[in-house]
């Protein structure tokens, strides 16, 4: 129940809606409680006479009492149930904006299916207890109140045997709504690796033809559902006891009802009329009684799912705007300084970077190249604040990046990954996807320098071909071709280029590199890659081996000192020089 207390913001935020909604149930409950009350004077009015006039007033204040509660039952799910619809998209909306929110780290140790069930599964279950287990739980207690209130006004002793089988009712719902608790938990965490092991398999779609794994792939998600199906089952069977037992224990009260009762009508201590509401009443504490149990099942699944969200709700944003965040920076010029900077992915973990120094100029052209796996791509990574350095300092024009505001910070600088990833909607709207306004011309312009115009002249609809999920339609050269197009058409101050050509042939990657030297005047670039032909040309080239800068210098400089440079550059000679006798 802890986490279901952090659903009080939301009851204030409609509470006007949901005491309307109070207000109705207590209505309708007055006019469905008075029925029974007319019924008990309808029947002993019959002692005297028999009136036909009578009877039909009887019926008809009966129908009218019965038509008033069924109105406001209605205008009870016109409020209530609205609100719990509302209050479920504030949920959504406010569990997207967090995890938008989130750093780069979370996503690598929490699966997209997990976030996924978390955002669908535990989201619909908060909802049911916001709507129906609110609903009913006012609903019940008002009603269970008004009831046990006018029957002990016929009689107290025959109202103490009627409730007399309820705390055994309540002792079954107490130690079953415990097992339903855990069996729900351990539902919704099976919940998440079906639903992680079905994103993987329509993502990785082409892999599992591509080495004939359907059939492996069908035994895995069948064995998965079937741990999936286990687990509801277990809960079901428990679940299974609630009813009987309810409709058990609320038949006994009926039965000492009628018997008891019974007598005491013989007696004369009560009329048959007062039996007769007696019944009703008794009859209409069942329902209360079974939605106690059932409201307490569905706070409980509601209880699990509310834990599960306050999980990621309680994730740190880790990078963000502070109090040392300079809301005057407007700008970004692009002179770049690494100060001391270590970096590891976690505290667990051996450095990725190691003591790095070193200062890119406004408007220079700096390549980084290496061996795999000795830090390039976490080097890009602290500039655009994607992840924040362990220790060190990273300096953007003389201003320590944690200084700069995020969104400053992030929209002057165009990084194209070393992943590609697309969006499934049209080439445009892919490329101008860092930008508010959608300008044809811009896509033009940057679909030139990347070379991908002239593919764009044989698409159906040109620019508004609708690509596939991440880009599917497309060849892994469009693909980078495109990410490019997209990093171009925001106009950066800073453009970082992380193995960006390597699915592109080396002709296509000249006359791209051609066209990005005008585009890059006056901007600061950095370039990395595994191909010596892309980065020869940079002004500085600093070679990161270990997590340290080994060597740095010019192309030439490298190449004459006969280090880790120059191997990698006549080992490629000697591939293109194989390449061409074959």
């Amino acid at each position: 129940m802890t986490g279901l207390k952090s659903l009080n913001k939301y009851f204030f935020r409609y509470r006007k809606k949901l005491i309307a909604g109070i207000i109705f149930i207590l209505l309708s409950n007055g006019f469905q409680v008075y029925v029974p009350l007319l019924l008990r004077d309808g029947i002993d009015s019959l002692k005297s006479t028999v009136d036909y006039d009578q009877i039909l007033n009887y019926a008809l204040l009966i129908m009218g009492a019965s038509v008033l509660s069924g109105i406001f039952r209605f205008l009870i799910r016109q409020t209530i149930i609205v609100v719990s619809r509302e209050i479920e998209f504030d949920i959504r909306q406010d569990f997207w904006t967090h995890i938008q929110r989130l750093p780069l780290r979370f996503f690598q140790n929490n699966s997209t299916g997990n976030v996924m069930a978390h955002a669908t599964n535990d989201v619909g279950a908060v909802r049911m207890f916001v709507g129906p287990a609110v609903m009913y739980s006012i609903d019940t207690i008002t009603k269970f109140i008004i009831i046990i209130f006018i029957i002990s006004s016929i009689s107290w002793e025959l109202t103490v045997y009627a409730i007399l089988p309820l705390p055994v009712l309540s002792y079954f719902i107490y130690r079953l709504s415990k097992k339903i608790h855990h069996k729900f938990t351990l539902i919704q965490e099976k919940f998440s690796e079906l639903t992680t092991r079905a994103q993987e398999n329509f993502s990785g779609i082409r892999i599992i033809k591509s080495y004939v794994r359907e059939q492996s792939e069908i035994a895995n998600f069948m064995k998965l559902s079937q741990d999936y199906l286990e687990r509801n089952m277990d809960k079901v069977k428990i679940q299974a006891f609630f009813m009987p037992i309810l409709f058990l224990i609320t038949g006994l009260s009926i039965i000492i009802v009628i018997w008891l009762g019974g007598n005491k009508v013989i007696d004369g201590a009560i009329t048959l009329g007062e039996l007769t509401a007696f019944i009703v009443y008794i009859g209409l504490l069942i329902w209360p009684t079974i939605a106690f149990g059932w409201v307490t099942n569905i706070i409980q699944q509601a209880s699990a799912s509310m834990n599960r969200l306050s999980k990621i709700w309680n994730e740190k944003y880790e990078i963000e705007d502070s109090v040392d965040t300079d809301h005057t920076i407007s700008n970004i010029k692009g002179s770049i300084e690494f100060k001391n900077v270590s970096f590891k992915y976690r505290p667990d973990l051996p450095n990725v970077l190691n003591n790095l120094n070193l200062k890119i100029e406004k408007g220079q052209t700096i390549a980084i190249i290496g061996h795999t796996g000795v830090g390039k791509t976490s080097f890009i990574n602290l500039i655009p604040r994607l992840y924040d350095t362990t220790e060190g300092e990273i300096l953007i024009d003389g201003k320590n990046v944690k200084e700069i505001p995020l969104h400053i910070l992030r929209k002057n600088i165009g990084l194209v990954p070393q992943e590609t990833f697309l969006f499934s909607d049209s080439l445009q709207n892919n490329i101008l996807y860092g930008l508010e306004d959608k300008n044809k011309e811009t896509v033009q312009k940057v679909a030139r320098i990347s070379r991908l115009d002239k593919d764009v002249e044989s698409f159906p609809k040109g620019y508004e071909t609708i690509l596939g999920e991440r880009g599917i339609t497309l060849s892994g050269g469009q693909k980078q071709r495109t990410c490019l197009s997209r990093a171009l058409a925001i106009d950066p101050s800073i453009l970082i280029l992380d193995d960006s050509f390597s699915a592109v042939d080396t002709n296509t990657e000249e006359e791209i590199l051609t066209n990005l030297k005008e585009f890059m005047r006056g901007r600061t670039s950095i370039i990395i890659s595994h191909r010596i032909s892309t980065v020869k040309d940079a002004d500085r080239i600093f070679v990161i081996d270990d997590g340290i800068i080994s060597e740095e210098g010019t192309h030439e400089e490298l190449v004459a000192k006969e280090g880790i440079y120059s191997e990698i550059h006549f080992r490629q000679l000697l591939e293109e020089e194989l390449q061409e006798l074959t």
